[in-house]
């Protein structure tokens, strides 16, 4: 075994939340190891996660876009895979190598391979020249999650995770996604864009299970006439691999029922990789589904041993990890820093776009927390109308006495960069009167946000506003 390597912080894991903490670590003058077990940096969103997915999404906006603008007609596309695998591929590259970039300029020591814990201050990264052990003063486990699998499905090609997905092997003509959240659905939409006939099964009785059912019915109505199948309340059975293609049973409301597919692809969630680590041995604290136990400054039972991300608990999602490991590295830096946000946004891209932050009206049925809510209409934004969108609203929670902003929820195009405003309403802790007062361009789908405080407020001209 070569010199062990000693730093003051390592980080595992090169995702948005392990490369954020190893950088904000560095710029706080701090020496920085961080691991990664990919031969890339960026971990799963970057590599075969969130930027891939985005940029065959992009795809998918313009085909259908094109089919479907008034007075021009583009014909049929002719789509070449590999070009769009290669633009995709182009992407992804570009932002791994600036991040390769970024740790050189910051000094921060970048070693490939798996990583497992040794002792409460010590890591052995197994990589392929060998085992090298990292000795620290603070580690930050950002080690992220996998694919959830469902049991006994054929060890078949044809049968993918998101990873396999998002390659873009083929345009399958029929294709089956188990799993009706966002995942499935995302994928699903860029597939179906491309030419498949997708078929969508969820168990729950609904489409993105969590999200407000007022949100989902303008995307559940669009999709409906889009794919193939929907299937809810049903469950897979079984995936016999044949031939002339997939065999899957189902079993629903309808009873029990078969088709055949080219591929089938599993969305059925994500796991953490929390386990396997070697930290249990340690006093760490790890769950049954493999979340790590944190405190707010993301610090576990063992004090030189911090945990974010994926692993750290739910929402699995980058935007999440990345401020959770500015803090972590901050905590260490010793700095008085804490993950307390008022509100992390949720966003689904598919078309049309869904997103929330805050309060949702299911957590606060189930919860029994107070609200007043007011909803605005797309169908009476002149932006709306111009991009042949109106089927779109803009939600807003408030706390009834102060009428302080609770929470958003938007649907339609563009929804995942519209919820920021409702974000930092939330956290600066805007109540109705802040944001009907606050000029919006005009005209904008921005201004829905406005209208729909007005709508609260009783000053909105625009529609005749409901009586409270």
């Amino acid at each position: 075994m070569p010199e062990p390597i000693r730093t003051q912080v390592v980080v595992l894991g090169a995702g948005p939340g392990g490369y954020s903490a190893a950088f904000r670590a560095a710029d706080l003058g701090l020496q920085v190891v961080l691991v990664e077990r990919e031969p890339r940096l960026g971990g799963v969103c970057l590599n075969v996660g969130c930027i891939p997915s985005k940029a065959l999404l992009h795809v998918a906006k313009v085909i259908d876009e094109a089919a479907h603008t008034p007075g021009v007609s583009f014909g049929k596309p002719a789509v070449d895979v590999g070009a769009v695998r290669g633009q995709k591929d182009t992407v992804v590259k570009r932002l791994v190598d600036g991040l390769g970039v970024l740790a050189r300029q910051r000094k921060v020591q970048v070693v490939h391979g798996n990583a497992s814990f040794s002792g409460p201050q010590t890591v052995r990264v197994a990589g392929k020249d060998g085992v090298t052990e990292v000795q620290f003063e603070h580690a930050i486990v950002a080690t992220g999650s996998t694919p959830a699998r469902i049991p006994g499905l054929p060890d078949d090609p044809r049968v993918m995770d998101s990873t396999g997905a998002l390659a873009l092997a083929d345009v399958p003509g029929k294709l089956l996604v188990i799993g009706g959240g966002y995942i499935g659905l995302e994928m699903a939409t860029v597939y179906r864009a491309l030419g498949s006939a997708v078929s969508v099964v969820e168990f729950m009785d609904g489409l993105l299970p969590g999200a407000d059912a007022d949100l989902v019915k303008p995307l559940a109505r669009r999709l409906a006439g889009q794919f193939a199948e929907i299937r809810l309340k049903t469950r897979v059975t079984g995936v016999v691999a044949q031939k002339q293609g997939l065999k899957v049973s189902f079993e629903g409301p309808d009873g029990a029922a078969e088709a055949v597919y080219d591929r089938v692809l599993v969305a059925v969630g994500r796991r953490p990789n929390g386990k396997d680590l070697g930290l249990e041995a340690l006093g760490v604290m790890v769950d049954e589904r493999g979340f790590i136990a944190v405190d707010a400054q993301r610090r576990t039972a063992v004090p030189s041993i911090f945990a974010i991300g994926d692993v750290a608990g739910e929402p699995m999602l980058a935007h999440k990890a990345a401020h959770e490991g500015k803090v972590a590295a901050e905590v260490i830096a010793g700095h008085k820093a804490a993950f307390a946000p008022l509100a992390i946004p949720a966003v689904v891209f598919t078309d049309p776009e869904i997103a929330w932050a805050g309060l949702t009206e299911a957590q606060a049925k189930k919860d029994g927390v107070a609200y007043e809510k007011a909803v605005f209409p797309w169908a009476a934004n002149g932006r709306s109308l111009t991009l042949g969108r109106d089927e779109g609203l803009t939600k807003i929670l408030f706390e009834p006495t102060s009428h302080r902003v609770l929470g958003v929820g938007i649907v339609g195009p563009g929804a995942g960069d519209l919820i920021a405003e409702g974000v930092l309403a939330i956290e600066m802790g805007a109540d109705a009167q802040d944001l009907a007062l606050t000029i919006h361009a005009h005209p904008t789908l921005s201004e829905t946000v406005g209208m729909a405080a007005e709508v609260f407020d009783g000053s909105v001209t625009d529609i005749i506003a409901p009586k409270r």
